[in-house]
């Protein structure tokens, strides 16, 4: 089991930044991909950016590459998604996951936290 808890999220400006944080326990956090993933109302969940257990390797989405940057620290159990030039259209419930394989797709993840929302105005 893995226990996962994102933080970090609130209301921005458009333009703006802001770092979400997702805390893990349980497991050897080392072991586990992390995927951040983001759903608007009424849409699906959708990737936003995963990065291996070694961080060695990292995935975006296309409308947030060059803006959002995922990174881990592996002695601190702990995901990041650093995200800058937000937009409106990136608003949503941010969602961290892990899962012991690479993956991107939202049915390929295993564990998932209870998600923060990120509120971005024009």
């Amino acid at each position: 089991q893995v226990q996962l808890m994102e933080s970090g999220g609130g209301l921005v400006q458009a333009g703006g930044s802001l770092r979400l944080s997702c805390a893990a326990s349980g497991q050897t956090f080392s072991a586990y991909t992390m995927g951040w993933f983001r759903q608007a109302p009424g849409k699906e969940r959708e990737i936003v950016a995963a990065i291996i257990r070694t961080g060695s390797t990292t995935y975006y989405t296309n409308s947030v590459k060059g803006r959002f940057t995922v990174s881990r620290d592996n002695a601190k159990n702990t995901v990041y998604l650093q995200m800058n030039s937000l937009k409106p259209e990136d608003t949503g419930v941010y969602y961290c996951a892990a899962d012991r394989l690479w993956a991107i797709l939202p049915t390929e993840y295993t564990y998932w936290g209870q998600g923060t929302q990120v509120t971005v105005s024009s």
